[in-house]
C-alpha cells in the first residue's frame, strides 16, 4: 500500500514538473528507474523511444517541433499532378459531348457564347447545342437550359434558370452564376449525363 502511494506521488510529481521541460519522466519501480515518454494528449505512459503513443497514437519523438511550427514535408509524385482535367482549351477548340447511353459523342465547335438546350417547337428556336436528338425533352433538360462559354481560354458553364437545374461533377449550378468546366468533367442537365472532353 505504501509502496502504491509514493509512486503515484513519484508519478503525478514527475509528470506535472519534468514533462513541461523534457518530455520525459521517469517511473522509480523497485529501486530501478524506467524511462518513459509521457503523452500530452493522453497521458500514457510509452516505452522510451516510441516514436507514436501506443494508446492514441499522438506522435511522441523527441526531436519534435516544441515551438507550434508545421512541420515540413517532402513533395510527393501524387502532389505533382492535378487529379482533375485542364481547364483551357486546345487550339481547334472543340468540345466532345458524351452523352450516355450513346456510343457516338456529340462534336461541337465552341463559340465564345453558346446555349446548350433542345429544340423550341412553339418558337421554331433551335439552340446553338441541340441536344433533341438524344431525348433531351425526357431527360427533363430545357430549351434554354445552360450556357457554355469561353473567358480567357478557359470554359465555364452557366444554369440559365432550367426546371430541372446544373450540375457538374454532383454538384448542383446555382442559376446564372458561372463554374470552369474542365476536360473530362461530368455535366448532368436535369437527367441526361454528359462527359465532356476538350479536342
Amino acid at each position: 500500500m505504501l509502496y502504491s502511494i509514493i509512486e503515484n506521488s513519484l508519478c503525478w510529481l514527475c509528470r506535472h514538473i519534468s514533462f513541461m521541460y523534457t518530455g520525459v519522466n521517469r517511473r522509480y519501480v523497485v529501486g530501478k528507474v524506467i524511462a518513459v515518454n509521457r503523452c500530452p494528449h493522453c497521458g500514457y505512459a510509452n516505452p522510451e523511444g516510441e516514436a507514436f503513443c501506443l494508446s492514441c497514437g499522438w506522435l511522441l519523438r523527441p526531436d519534435q517541433a516544441l515551438d507550434g511550427t508545421t512541420r515540413h514535408l517532402e513533395p510527393s509524385r501524387e502532389a505533382s499532378s492535378p487529379r482533375w482535367g485542364t481547364a483551357r482549351l486546345g487550339l481547334d477548340r472543340k468540345l466532345l459531348f458524351h452523352v450516355r447511353g450513346h456510343s457516338e459523342p456529340l462534336i461541337v465547335d465552341l463559340l465564345d457564347y453558346m446555349i446548350v438546350g433542345r429544340y423550341d417547337t412553339e418558337n421554331d428556336e433551335i439552340p446553338d447545342i441541340d441536344l433533341e436528338p438524344y431525348d433531351a425533352r425526357d431527360y427533363g433538360v430545357s430549351r434554354r437550359h445552360a450556357s457554355i462559354l469561353v473567358d480567357d481560354d478557359a470554359i465555364k458553364v452557366m444554369d440559365l434558370g432550367s426546371a430541372n437545374s446544373t450540375h457538374i461533377n454532383g454538384q448542383k449550378l446555382i442559376a446564372h452564376q458561372a463554374r470552369i468546366l474542365r476536360d473530362g468533367d461530368e455535366l448532368r442537365l436535369g437527367r441526361m449525363v454528359i462527359r465532356v472532353n476538350f479536342a
